[in-house]
């Protein structure tokens, strides 16, 4: 098999990168932190119109490029190298795949996702289910004149920012049926919605979504009444193995920085770099980064396969514990300045731990290996 990437998707992660690297330097991105809002609206503004990013892998009938999976894999590795806090995965990888699934608002959201003008957060986990989706206490209700809503959904990443929100909620069935669950895409501004908006320790905006007696209209609902499950699993693959590609990201680029910092810092008159030990250190993350890089390629390409779970869970899995002996390594390598704010190795490090926990931790992942086989 040829692995090698196309020439778009070349040129694609190049512009990415170069933009980047002018946009969110360390520097640059930790004043954006500190602002009030918490990000920078003139760098997603610029990822839609200047760079058409947004649109790389959505199809050319919405206004996108007519890439795929492979397109979102090459861009998530340059978020994850710029450690960057855009919402790219909720409103891109879920919402617009859902809504292209389920024939919903796709021709008028989508294409402003695209755009840039509209940004959907998602919300399909709950605190009593931890990582199981069809564990769903939020309910929905039909009336006359729509749907009432009423639940909690907790850490509702890019929440903050969101101009939707696209959520599952029970229309029947008993807490945990499979049966039963729906999708709603619910503009932010509606009545009932109450939102705790707080940041993540990695620099992303989250929120508390409370739905009381909470307004949307019939057109709302996303997909088939009590049937989204299915369509809320394969959305959360496609997540799960958007992270893997940020992960392999950060994880070289934190490989790079540990690498320069052990030929400059010095012991007893010699570059750290130098004593085999650290050489030895060095390779292992290496090895880490490589054989994320390789999982998750392979879970990528697995992703329309009837296996779908079984190879996502085995990449993120792996991404999982290579990100945590990586960052350890980087960490240590560094020694206590490594876990500073003023030290960029620091800010990859709580991103790959936060990673590690984000649709399913190493433990949650293994078991559905096993019970995939």
């Amino acid at each position: 098999m040829d692995f090698t990437f196309t020439e778009t998707q070349g040129m694609l992660r190049d512009t990415l990168r170069r933009f980047l690297a002018d946009r969110y330097d360390f520097d640059s991105r930790q004043a954006m932190l500190r602002s009030e809002k918490g990000h920078d609206p003139a760098i997603w503004a610029s990822l839609a119109t200047e760079l058409g990013i947004l649109g790389a892998a959505l199809p050319e009938a919405q206004g996108g490029f007519g890439g795929g999976p492979v397109d979102t894999m090459v861009l998530m590795e340059e978020f994850g190298r710029a450690i960057a806090v855009e919402p790219y995965v909720p409103s891109v990888v879920i919402a617009a795949q859902a809504l292209l699934a389920a024939g919903a608002d796709a021709d008028t959201l989508v294409p402003a996702i695209i755009a840039g003008d509209a940004v959907v957060a998602a919300g399909f986990y709950e605190a009593q289910g931890r990582y199981n989706p069809a564990d769903v206490r939020t309910t929905a209700r039909a009336d006359g004149s729509g749907w009432t809503l009423n639940g909690h959904k907790p850490v509702v990443i890019a929440g903050p920012r969101a101009t939707h929100y696209l959520v599952s909620a029970r229309t029947s069935g008993d807490q945990r049926d499979r049966d039963g669950i729906s999708l709603f895409l619910v503009a932010a501004d509606s009545p009932g919605i109450v939102r705790r908006d707080y940041p993540t320790v990695d620099g992303f905006m989250a929120s508390e979504l409370y739905f009381e007696q909470a307004r949307a209209g019939p057109q709302a609902l996303v997909g088939q009444e009590g049937r989204a499950l299915p369509l809320v699993e394969q959305l959360i693959d496609h997540a799960t193995v958007a992270l893997c590609a940020e992960a392999t990201g950060a994880m070289r680029r934190l490989h790079e920085l540990t690498l320069d910092y052990a030929r400059q810092r010095k012991q007893f008159g010699r570059a750290i770099a130098d004593f085999q030990v650290i050489q030895h250190r060095l390779v292992d993350m290496f090895m880490e980064v490589e054989q994320a890089a390789s999982m998750t390629l392979m879970a990528t390409l697995r992703l329309d396969d009837p296996e779908r779970a079984r190879w996502v869970s085995q990449a993120k899995a792996k991404v999982n514990r290579g990100a945590r002996a990586l960052g350890q390594a980087a960490v240590q390598i560094h020694g206590g300045i490594g876990i500073t704010t003023e030290l960029a190795a620091g800010h990859y490090f709580k991103r790959l731990s936060i990673i590690e926990t984000q649709y399913g931790d190493t433990d949650w992942h293994m078991a559905r290996v096993e019970a995939a086989l």
